[in-house]
C-alpha cells in the first residue's frame, strides 16, 4: 500500500534536451523537403551564453544536445573531404541522426566553419560548462549508417567493417552480420533493381543485416533500412553468444566512448540500449567509470522486465520510464486512463529503484503535447509533468519548445504530419521564434500564453531544485486511504495523492488529472503514514501550498485535508506544525 524507497544521493537531475540542428535555426521558409540553404540549419555557435544562461536559470542541471555525431545527410559536403550518402539510404534531406556515419566526427550541418566543425563543438561544451551545466549526448551503439566510414578517426583506430570477413553471415570479430551471395535493395529500388543489367542504388554487396535485425537483403520503407546492425557476439543466426574473449565491437565501442568522455562529455543518452547485450554494458561503463566515475549513461530501454538487469548489472545510471510513467500519464491527460495505473507502476515495475528511472513527457520520438495528436492543449501536461518531477527522486528530462507549447502541426518532408517535430528534416519552428528573439533567447517574442506556460515550467524545475523532499525524500502512496468512498469526492481514478518527505520537510501532493471535473474532496492521511513520516495525527498542522496558489489551511491531520482541485491542477502542500 505504500512504499519507502531507499534514498539515492542527488539524483534528481534537471534534463534539458535541445535537438540542436533545431534549436537555433531562426529561418522559417519551411518548403518541405527543403535544402539546408532553403530552410536553414542552426549551428553549435546559435548555443551562444544567452541560450545557455537562460537554461541555467530555467532550473536545468544538464543539457542533452542530441544528433551530435556525423550522419547520413542529403547534404553534399564532399568539397570538405566528406563522402556523400547514397539518397536511397538517407531518411529526409538531412537525414536520421541515429544513421551514425562516423563516430569520430560531429554533423557538419553545425558547423559555421566545416573545416572547423570539431573546434566548435568543443566551443559549445566551454560555453556549458561555464553556464554550470554538464553535457550530454547521443552515443548509438546498436547501428550505424549503411555508408559508415570515419574519414577523421584516431591513428591507429580499425574502421568499423575493415577487418570483416565478409564470406560468412558471422564470426566473433566481424562488426557487421552478413547475407553472402546477397545485394542489398533499398526500398523502392526492388522493382528496376538487376533489370536490363540496372543496379540497385547502392552497391552492398554481401548485404549487412539492417539494424533493426531484420534478416533481409530487402527491408521494406517501414524498416531501419538506412542503418546496419552491429554485432556484439551475439549469433543472431543461430543465437549462440561469444563475449569471452570480449569481440572486437566490444573494445571499438569503449574506444569510442573514451574519446568522447576525454572531450568533456558528461553523459551518454544511450540509445536503443535494450538491443546491445547487457554483458557489453557491464564491460564498457565500468571501464569508462573507472576514468570517469560521475559521467552518467542513461538507457533508451522499452522492455520493464529488462530494467534491473540493465541497472544492477549493465551499470546505468538511468533508464526510460517510458512504457510504465509516460503512457500512463498519457491515457489519463487524454481523457481514458486511470491514476490505479499510477501505483501500479511503482508497485509492479519500478518502485523498488525509481531513482533510476528517468521522467518525461516529451523527446524527440514522441508526439507534442500541444499537438492534436496528444491533447491539444499544453495546460493538459500541469499534474501530469508535476508528478513525472515529484513522485520520486531520479532525473526529470524536458524536450526544447515543450515549455512553450511548440505544436509541431503539418508535414516538413520526410517527416509527416504526425504530432512530432521533425528529426530528419530542415526546419525552422515557427512557435519558438518568440523566444529566440532573433538570438537573444530572452523569449520577448512570446505571447502572453506561452510566457504564462514557461513559467509554470520554470516554477517546477525550482520546486525541484529546492525542496528537500523532492530532491532526498522518501514516498507513500495514499490512493489506498482515500478510494472506494473512504473520503467523500475523491475519485481515484482521475486524483492521485502522495507524500513526499525528509526529517526537515513534509509535502503533501494532490494531481487532478480531469480536464473537465472540479474537485472539492478531503484527502485522509491514516495513522501509518503519520508514524511513517514522524507527525501526530492529533496535532493541528498548517499546509501551505509552495507551488502555483497562495493555499493555506489548518486542521487537525487526523480529519483530513479539505481541498477544491479544478481541472487539471496540482497542489504540494508543505506540513509544518
Amino acid at each position: 500500500m505504500n512504499t519507502t524507497s531507499l534514498v539515492p544521493i542527488m539524483d534528481k537531475l534537471v534534463i534539458y534536451q535541445i535537438f540542436t540542428r533545431l534549436f537555433g535555426n531562426q529561418n522559417t521558409t519551411n518548403h518541405i523537403n527543403g535544402s539546408r540553404d532553403e530552410n536553414g540549419v542552426g549551428t553549435f555557435n546559435d548555443i551562444n551564453d544567452a541560450a545557455l544562461r537562460a537554461i541555467k536559470q530555467f532550473g536545468a542541471s544538464h543539457v542533452w544536445f542530441t544528433g551530435i555525431l556525423e550522419h547520413a545527410t542529403q547534404t553534399d559536403y564532399s568539397r570538405f573531404g566528406i563522402r556523400p550518402d547514397d539518397p536511397a539510404v538517407v531518411k529526409g534531406r538531412a537525414g536520421s541522426p541515429y544513421a551514425i556515419k562516423d563516430y569520430y566526427d560531429v554533423d557538419p550541418d553545425l558547423a559555421v566553419s566545416v573545416p572547423d566543425r570539431m573546434a566548435e563543438f568543443d566551443s559549445l561544451v566551454q560555453r556549458t560548462h561555464a553556464q554550470g551545466l554538464k553535457v550530454i549526448i547521443d552515443f548509438v551503439p546498436n547501428h550505424v549508417a549503411r555508408q559508415y566510414q570515419s574519414d577523421v578517426k584516431p591513428a591507429g583506430v580499425v574502421d568499423l567493417g575493415e577487418n570483416d570477413d565478409t564470406s560468412v553471415n558471422y564470426a566473433r570479430d566481424n562488426n557487421f552480420y552478413y547475407l553472402p551471395n546477397e545485394t542489398f535493395v533499398a526500398p523502392g529500388n526492388t522493382e528496376r533493381a538487376g533489370q536490363h543489367g540496372f543496379p540497385p542504388a547502392l552497391q552492398e554487396h554481401p548485404a549487412k543485416v539492417t539494424g533493426s535485425g531484420s534478416i533481409t537483403a530487402t527491408p521494406d520503407s517501414n524498416d531501419w533500412y538506412e542503418t546496419v546492425k552491429l554485432n556484439y557476439g551475439y549469433n543472431i543466426f543461430d543465437g549462440s553468444i561469444h563475449f569471452n574473449p570480449a569481440p572486437a565491437t566490444w573494445h571499438q565501442m569503449l574506444d569510442i566512448l573514451l574519446f568522447w568522455a576525454d572531450k568533456g562529455v558528461d553523459g551518454f543518452r544511450c540509445d536503443m540500449a535494450q538491443l546491445v547485450p547487457v554483458e557489453f554494458w557491464q564491460w564498457a561503463i565500468s571501464q569508462v567509470k573507472q576514468r570517469y566515475p560521475r559521467l552518467i549513461f542513461i538507457a533508451e530501454i522499452y522492455e520493464p522486465r529488462l530494467y534491473r538487469s540493465f541497472i544492477f548489472q549493465g551499470g546505468f545510471d538511468y533508464l526510460y520510464d517510458k512504457v510504465g510513467l509516460y503512457d500512463a500519464i498519457r491515457r489519463l491527460m487524454e481523457g481514458h486512463g486511470s491514476c490505479y495505473d499510477l501505483t501500479r507502476v511503482w508497485q509492479q515495475e519500478s518502485g523498488d529503484f525509481p531513482q533510476h528511472m528517468l521522467r518525461f513527457l516529451e523527446t524527440h520520438d514522441e508526439q507534442r503535447i500541444a499537438s492534436r495528436f496528444f491533447t491539444n492543449n499544453p495546460w493538459s501536461a500541469v499534474p501530469g509533468m508535476t508528478l513525472a518531477a515529484t513522485m520520486h527522486t531520479g532525473p526529470i528530462l524536458l524536450y526544447f519548445g515543450q515549455e512553450v507549447g511548440v505544436r509541431a502541426e503539418g508535414a516538413e518532408g520526410f517527416s509527416g504530419d504526425d504530432g512530432r517535430t521533425t528529426i530528419f528534416d530542415y526546419w525552422g519552428l515557427t512557435d519558438w521564434q518568440g523566444w529566440i528573439n532573433k538570438g537573444r533567447y530572452d523569449g520577448g517574442g512570446l505571447t502572453d500564453e506561452q510566457r504564462a506556460l514557461r513559467a509554470f515550467y520554470q516554477r517546477l524545475n525550482h520546486l525541484v531544485n529546492g525542496s528537500d523532499a523532492i530532491q532526498n525524500g522518501y514516498f507513500y502512496d495514499l490512493q489506498y486511504a482515500n478510494d472506494n468512498g473512504q473520503s467523500p469526492g475523491y475519485d481515484a481514478h482521475q486524483l492521485y495523492s502522495y507524500l513526499r518527505y525528509t526529517d526537515r520537510q513534509k509535502l503533501l501532493i494532490v494531481c487532478n488529472f480531469s480536464g473537465q471535473t472540479t474537485y472539492e474532496t478531503s484527502i485522509r492521511i491514516p495513522a501509518h503514514a503519520f508514524a511513517t513520516i514522524g507527525l501526530n495525527p492529533s496535532r493541528t498542522y498548517q499546509l501551505t501550498d509552495i507551488f502555483l496558489t497562495d493555499t493555506q489551511l489548518e486542521n487537525v491531520g487526523s480529519a483530513g485535508i479539505p481541498l477544491q482541485l479544478p481541472p487539471w491542477s496540482v497542489r504540494v502542500l508543505e506540513i509544518k506544525s
